[in-house]
């Protein structure tokens, strides 16, 4: 079963998707799961991870309501918010939402790089294990200690680092970004995507041999037991097709063993986010 861990849908909105600047604008449209379904199709994968791309209960709601009607759409990571002081009914009643797997807060975009550990979302993030629940960590490399912290504080809890956390590969630099992967990677409980790649790289003029210095790190600290493939569709978009995020990886796992492509192109994903599989597609 190939699973693309990592993707989005949204019917385009102005003002809520402002973060779609001018110089995004391929992105300025509907991005939906008739849309996908076509990519996957061509692509050889058989179901996709939906993750949230506006932070409110309604993005939630709204890609389980496409989850619910597409079989392809294995499972949903969703948002809430994590600070809130009725956060556990709040997560009683996502529970009941079979395909709903995880949460993620974009972080990222969060001023204070110690956002992750700030007490109240600590507390947060430490309930999701009783449901079940997942976290998706996404950041920038300078956000990466405080992500170290959270998992060193939560080892029960599974994490799954987004984007590689976006090290700076169109500048070329690996540093600190390389230390502070391998020094998280030692946390059992943390996975990571190979996602992301290409919209960290130069848009216009990468080559495959941009992104292997980045891949070198992120296999040699994880290995092929905690790393799941994403195309982050439709954002990849931004600098190649579907087929191009595909085939970076394909490439560089081309002599791996048989059983460690199939666990990085779907068995992984399965596995983190307790997908199970079904006659035709996912279901959780």
């Amino acid at each position: 079963m190939n699973i693309d861990s990592h993707q989005h849908f949204w019917r385009y909105d102005a003002v809520r998707d402002a973060w779609i600047t001018e110089a995004m604008a391929v992105l300025q449209r509907d991005f939906l799961p008739e849309h996908l379904t076509a990519e996957l199709m061509a692509n050889g994968m058989d179901a996709s991870v939906a993750v949230q791309a506006d932070q409110s209960e309604t993005e939630t709601m709204f890609l389980l309501d496409f989850a619910k009607k597409n079989e392809r759409i294995g499972g949903v990571v969703g948002w809430v918010d994590l600070r809130s002081p009725n956060l556990a009914e709040r997560l009683e009643y996502f529970s009941h939402f079979p395909k709903l797997r995880g949460f993620r807060h974009i972080a990222q975009a969060e001023p204070d790089d110690r956002f992750l550990v700030r007490e109240d979302f600590v507390r947060g993030v430490a309930q999701l294990r009783t449901f079940g629940f997942t976290y998706d960590i996404l950041v920038y490399p300078k956000q990466l200690p405080a992500a170290i912290e959270l998992v060193t504080r939560l080892p029960e809890q599974r994490f799954v680092i987004d984007h590689l956390a976006k090290p700076e590969i169109k500048a070329g630099k690996t540093e600190p970004w390389a230390t502070y992967m391998r020094k998280i990677a030692q946390h059992q409980n943390v996975f990571c995507k190979v996602s992301g790649l290409l919209t960290e790289g130069d848009w216009k003029h990468w080559k495959p041999d941009d992104f292997r210095p980045y891949l070198d790190v992120l296999f040699d600290a994880f290995g092929p037991d905690r790393l799941m493939f994403g195309s982050d569709w439709p954002v990849c978009l931004l600098a190649g097709t579907y087929r191009q995020v595909k085939q970076l990886v394909e490439t560089y796992v081309k002599d791996f063993s048989q059983a460690d492509r199939e666990k990085i192109f779907g068995g992984n994903a399965a596995l983190f986010y307790g997908l199970k599989s079904a006659k035709h597609g996912l279901a959780a």
